[in-house]
């Protein structure tokens, strides 16, 4: 089972659509955890996520407790991206069965979510700046996730 990425109440259509062209073209499952702060639905992403849309593979889920609840009952472990890890996210053992919790463009998520990640890494950047966008840090993230568990393997 290929690493995954799960998004917490994503505030920005443009960067969910991103990040489900990014789960098409790499071939990684993409997680929405709702509420989104935007109207989510096919056509409506259609529209970001061009014609690659077709192709992504994503789950919905009503909620983070049925995201957790769901992912602990599939034994996968939770990765947060945050800037407030210690770890740098280059120094982590990703397992092929991690998922990437990426938090929401505004807030990031809440401490009571934070608190159930299994590990927690964060990009190193310069002092200072606060942070990168979400769907960038997804994508440095997942390719370094991929590298490690052989996840390009499939792909040509």
């Amino acid at each position: 089972m290929p690493v995954e990425i799960a998004l917490y109440q994503p505030d920005i259509a443009l960067n969910t659509g991103t990040l489900l062209r990014l789960g098409a073209c790499l071939d990684v499952r993409v997680h929405i955890i709702h509420p989104t702060g935007f109207h989510f639905s096919r056509a409506a992403m259609k529209r970001s996520g061009l014609d690659y849309l077709e192709h992504a593979d994503f789950e919905e889920h009503s909620s983070f407790a049925q995201f957790d609840a769901w992912r602990r009952q599939a034994d996968r472990r939770l990765v947060l991206l945050t800037t407030r890890a210690s770890q740098s996210a280059y120094a982590a053992q990703y397992q092929s069965l991690d998922i990437l919790l990426l938090g929401r463009e505004s807030a990031g998520v809440p401490d009571s979510v934070a608190d159930t990640a299994d590990l927690k890494v964060r990009i190193p950047m310069r002092s200072g700046l606060r942070s990168i966008n979400v769907a960038l840090s997804a994508t440095l993230i997942i390719g370094e996730a991929k590298r490690q568990t052989n996840g390009f393997a499939t792909l040509s």
